[in-house]
């Protein structure tokens, strides 16, 4: 199946009321696990890939081919994404290599300074088919916007999707980056008030701090993407670490490496399954 442009999916999902899962790749063992829990599920799903990621591999490139093929290779629809991305230059190459979208992220800068780059960025990816995230003010883990008690504003962000033109919109609900626990409390009331009051789609980012109840909730309130990273490196580093226990003479990667690609692969169809389930009626 071709490489799907990541709008679609989101719209998609947005018109059908289901979230869209968006997944974080660090080595190719992430992409074709996240890969083969979609097809599992049988649902679309975003690789994202981000500036910190490309900075560990050393460049963008080499990653972001390997990511490419592993989703034209898919059997379901499959987007990649640029993540955080803070370097105007880093999105121009995830432009040329054919990414479906970019998360381009000024919110540490002053709003006035954010709105004006972020504007820049969006004209240039619009130019080339390429669909644009911001964030408003910095999410969580970062000290940011997102940090505990800190909420995004709805006329604000109103504001500010009509003066950069962007299309998805991460805003701060009360989760937080690379959380190991799942027990963030999100903002219900605030997530539809966003849904009401901002015209494109809503992004939640740092949802690896969310349980499986709140996280069909958020998407029941309004949410749509839903970006997950932590938690997939959670079920993947455990599985390493209980193969290497059972088998500690093991040398060969390939052999706890395996198991670590299930575990992520069987974590993305269990998210994608409650992404796409009707919130209870009750949270638990």
């Amino acid at each position: 199946m071709p490489l799907v442009p990541t709008g679609e999916i989101v719209l998609r999902a947005r018109e059908a009321g289901i979230g869209a899962g968006a997944f974080n790749v660090v080595q190719i063992e992430h992409a074709q696990a996240i890969v083969a829990g979609a097809e599992a599920a049988g649902r679309s799903v975003i690789l994202q890939i981000s500036e910190n990621t490309a900075r560990y591999h050393g460049s963008l490139e080499p990653i972001a081919l390997a990511t490419l093929a592993t989703a034209r290779r898919a059997s379901v629809p499959v987007a990649v994404h640029l993540d955080h991305a803070e370097s105007p230059e880093l999105v121009r190459e995830a432009v040329r290599l054919g990414f479906g979208s970019v998360m381009f992220d000024a919110s540490k800068l002053p709003y006035e300074e954010n709105v004006a780059a972020t504007r820049e960025t969006t004209a240039y990816c619009h130019g080339h088919d390429v669909w644009v995230e911001a964030e408003l003010g910095e999410v969580g883990g970062k000290d940011g916007a997102h940090a505990p008690g800190v909420r995004t504003d709805p006329g604000e962000a109103r504001e500010f999707v009509a003066a950069t033109a962007v299309d998805a919109l991460a805003v701060a609900v009360g989760s937080s980056h690379a959380m190991l626990t799942r027990d963030a409390v999100l903002d219900f009331a605030l997530v539809s008030r966003l849904r009401d009051t901002v015209p494109v789609p809503l992004v939640l980012h740092g949802s690896s701090g969310v349980g499986d109840v709140d996280l069909s909730w958020a998407v029941n309130a309004g949410m749509t993407k839903v970006n997950v990273s932590t938690h997939l490196n959670k079920a993947f580093t455990r599985a390493v670490r209980d193969h290497l226990a059972e088998h500690a003479g093991t040398v060969d990667p390939r052999r706890y490496l395996g198991p670590a690609r299930t575990a992520v692969a069987d974590a993305v169809t269990h998210l994608l399954g409650i992404l796409a389930a009707e919130a209870p009626l009750i949270r638990t």
